[in-house]
C-alpha cells in the first residue's frame, strides 16, 4: 500500500509533517482531516523519493514543483454569505489583530484566533478564508483584495504598502485609528439629524391624520350648512380628499418622485448637481464640507504616512471621497502631480478647499512634512464637524418647530375660514336687520 507525506497545519496554526498509509491520495486527505488537521501538500512518499524531494523547501518552490506534477496544494475557498460586515465589528477586528500582531503572535495563528472568537457569521466566514489564503501562500494584502465588499482598497493598499515595508502591525492601528475616527464622525452628524427627522415624521403623521380623519368631518359640516368657502380651503379639502380617496395614487406618485429622483442622481449630471447642491445647503452644507475635507485629508494623510504612493494614494482618495465635486478637485490634484507640479495649485484653484487647508498644504509640501500636515489637517476639521454639528442642532430644531406649527396650523386656518367668513355675514345680517327696525 502506497505512503503519502503530508504537510498540515493544526487548529492554533502550527505546521505539522507526517505520513499515512492509505490505498491513494483521496484517502489520505481524508485521513488528515479526520486527525483534525488542515493539509495543505500531500505526496506520495515514492514520487517524492524520486524527485528528491527537500523537506525544507520553502513554500513558493513547494508550489512550483506542485504545478509540475506529484504535489497537491490545497488553496480552498469557501463561499461567502454575500452579507455585510458592519463597520464597528470591522474596526474591532482590525483593532484586534493589530494587537496580536504587534504581541509578536504569527498573522495566521492570530487570524484563526480571532476566527473562534468571532460572533459575526460573514466575518467568521471571511476570516477563515483569508487564513486559507495564506496557507496557500498568497499574501495577507492578496487575501483581502479577494473580498472587496468587506476590505476596499484603502484598507487593501495600506496593508500591502506595511507588509513590504515589514511595519503591518503599524499599519493596522492606523487603519483601526481611522475607521474609529470615521465612525465617531458618522454617529455624530446622525445623533444630530435624529431631533429634525423625528419632528418631520411626526409632522407628517400629523398631516396625515387631519387630512383622513378631521378635515372630512369639516367637509360634511361645510356642505349641510351651504357655506361658500374660500380658495385656500377648497385647496386643503382637494388634498385630504386626494390621500383619502386615491390613496394608491398618491402612494404611487410619491413613490416615482422617489424612483425619479434616484435615478436622476445616478446620472452624471444629476450626481453633479446634487453633490454640489449638498456643498450649498444653508444648514447642512457646512457640515457635509468639513466631513469631505476631513475624510479627504485624514486618508490621503494615512496612506502617504504608511507608504502608499502619492499617486496611488491620490487615486484611492478620490474613489472613497463619496462626493463628486471633492472627487474632481483630487483629479485635478492627481494630473498635477503627475506632471511633476505641486498639490497647492489645484487645490486653490478647484474653490472647494477653504484658504487655511490649502495654506497648511502648501507648507507640509515645503518642509516635506505633508503627511503630518494632512493627518493635523484631519484632526483640526473633526472639531470644526464637532462645532459645525452643534451649530445645526441649534438652528434645525426651531426650523422643524416653526415648520411642524405652520402646517398644522394651515390646515386648522383653512378649516376655520368658512366658519368665520359665516359668522361674519350673520353678524352683517343681524347688524343690518337691527338697523332697520329703527
Amino acid at each position: 500500500m502506497p505512503k503519502y507525506d503530508y504537510v498540515a497545519l493544526d487548529n492554533r496554526g502550527k505546521e505539522t509533517k507526517g505520513t499515512v498509509e492509505v490505498a491513494s491520495q483521496n484517502e489520505a486527505i481524508g485521513r488528515v482531516k479526520e486527525m483534525g488537521l488542515f493539509p495543505t501538500k500531500i505526496v506520495e512518499t515514492e514520487k517524492v523519493r524520486d524527485k528528491k524531494f527537500a523537506p525544507k523547501r520553502t513554500r513558493s518552490a513547494s508550489r512550483a514543483r506542485g504545478k509540475k506534477g506529484g504535489a497537491l496544494n490545497f488553496n480552498i475557498t469557501i463561499p461567502g454569505l454575500g452579507g455585510k460586515v458592519k463597520p464597528k465589528v470591522l474596526t474591532a477586528f482590525t483593532r484586534q489583530l493589530a494587537t496580536l500582531v504587534d504581541a509578536g503572535l504569527p498573522l495566521l495563528r492570530g487570524l484563526r484566533v480571532l476566527e473562534k472568537q468571532e460572533r459575526s457569521a460573514v466575518l467568521k466566514k471571511i476570516l477563515g478564508e483569508l487564513a486559507l489564503s495564506i496557507e496557500g501562500g498568497s499574501t495577507f494584502s492578496e487575501a483581502l483584495a479577494q473580498h472587496p465588499k468587506v476590505f476596499n482598497r484603502l484598507f487593501v493598499n495600506m496593508v500591502k504598502a506595511g507588509e513590504l515595508g515589514g511595519v503591518l502591525e503599524v499599519v493596522l492601528k492606523r487603519l483601526a485609528e481611522f475607521s474609529e475616527k470615521a465612525q465617531k464622525i458618522k454617529g455624530k452628524v446622525k445623533a444630530a439629524l435624529f431631533y429634525p427627522v423625528t419632528v418631520l415624521v411626526v409632522a407628517v403623521g400629523i398631516m396625515i391624520l387631519l387630512m383622513v380623519m378631521v378635515v372630512p368631518k369639516f367637509k360634511e359640516v361645510f356642505a349641510g350648512m351651504g357655506v361658500k368657502m374660500p380658495g385656500f380651503t377648497l385647496f386643503v379639502l382637494a388634498i385630504s380628499d386626494a390621500i383619502r380617496l386615491h390613496i394608491v395614487q398618491t402612494l404611487g406618485g410619491a413613490a416615482l418622485v422617489v424612483v425619479a429622483f434616484l435615478l436622476t442622481i445616478k446620472t452624471k449630471i444629476g450626481r453633479y448637481v446634487w453633490d454640489k447642491l449638498q456643498l450649498k445647503m444653508p444648514v447642512l452644507g457646512p457640515v457635509i464640507s468639513r466631513v469631505a475635507i476631513a475624510r479627504f485629508t485624514r486618508t490621503l494623510g494615512t496612506l502617504v504616512s504608511s507608504g502608499v504612493p502619492i499617486l496611488q494614494a491620490l487615486t484611492i482618495v478620490k474613489e472613497t471621497a463619496g462626493n463628486v465635486i471633492i472627487s474632481n478637485a483630487i483629479a485635478g490634484v492627481h494630473e498635477s502631480v503627475k506632471e511633476g507640479e505641486t498639490i497647492t495649485a489645484p487645490l486653490e484653484a478647484s474653490g472647494v478647499f477653504p484658504p487655511m487647508v490649502v495654506s497648511m498644504v502648501d507648507v507640509g509640501e515645503q518642509t516635506g512634512a505633508l503627511p503630518e500636515m494632512l493627518l493635523k489637517i484631519s484632526d483640526n476639521y473633526d472639531e470644526e464637524v464637532d462645532n459645525a454639528v452643534a451649530s445645526m442642532t441649534s438652528l434645525l430644531e426651531p426650523i422643524m418647530i416653526i415648520f411642524l406649527a405652520v402646517m398644522v396650523g394651515s390646515i386648522v386656518i383653512a378649516m376655520f375660514l368658512p366658519l368665520i367668513a359665516m359668522i361674519t355675514n350673520l353678524s352683517g345680517e343681524g347688524g343690518g336687520g337691527a338697523g332697520g327696525g329703527d
